[in-house]
């Protein structure tokens, strides 16, 4: 039986090698990339930014009814967003949101690294071995910086503005509802 002690950091820690802790959901993240609920909130707010006119700003509780996001979520969310730049706020009561560059120039990668920093698919390709003590003579870490190189340039080829979403995503659910196609659980 090893002797394992957790660190603050939520690593377990076993004969000198700090490994990640892997847990099922609502547990600590694995060290594998996982898109989280945020990622797909902020990508749903910018898409329904990115089809509204330029000029026209955006209240947070539209957003919140159109793409359907929990309150909580899509107020840190949205100052994630205004903080990488990729919106404008402006307060008031008729204040609201807008983008802060084009649609065009806003890669996938740049709102998941707004909301959940550097795009790692692993912990060990980017901290070596701060990280893992076999991080030099691993055989995979070359694999998995390979995917990670691949992942990050694909999300940066897709724009906010190749997916923007005029109507929402409770509006076209609701329009295919009507249309009687068969609802996805």
């Amino acid at each position: 039986m090893r002797k394992q002690m957790q660190t603050a950091r939520g690593m377990v820690r076993h004969r000198g090698c700090a490994e990640p802790i892997v847990a099922s959901r609502g547990g600590h993240r694995s060290s594998i990339m996982n898109v989280g609920r945020r990622v797909d909130y902020a990508v749903r707010a910018l898409c329904y930014l990115a089809a509204q006119p330029g000029d026209r700003l955006v209240s947070r509780a539209e957003i919140q009814l159109h793409q359907q996001i929990p309150p909580h979520f899509l107020s840190k969310i949205l100052r994630a967003l205004v903080g990488a730049g990729l919106l404008c706020s402006v307060p008031g009561v008729r204040g609201g949101f807008r983008l802060g560059r084009p649609a065009g120039s806003i890669s996938m990668r740049a709102v998941y690294e707004s909301v959940e920093g550097p795009l790692s698919l692993i912990d060990c390709v980017q901290q070596g071995e701060t990280f893992c003590r076999f991080a030099a003579v691993c055989t995979q870490i070359g694999v998995w910086g390979e995917a990670q190189g691949m992942l990050r340039g694909y999300l940066e080829g897709i724009s906010i503005g190749a997916i923007a979403d005029r109507q929402g995503l409770v509006a076209r659910l609701r329009a295919r509802s009507r249309r009687g196609w068969p609802q996805v659980a």
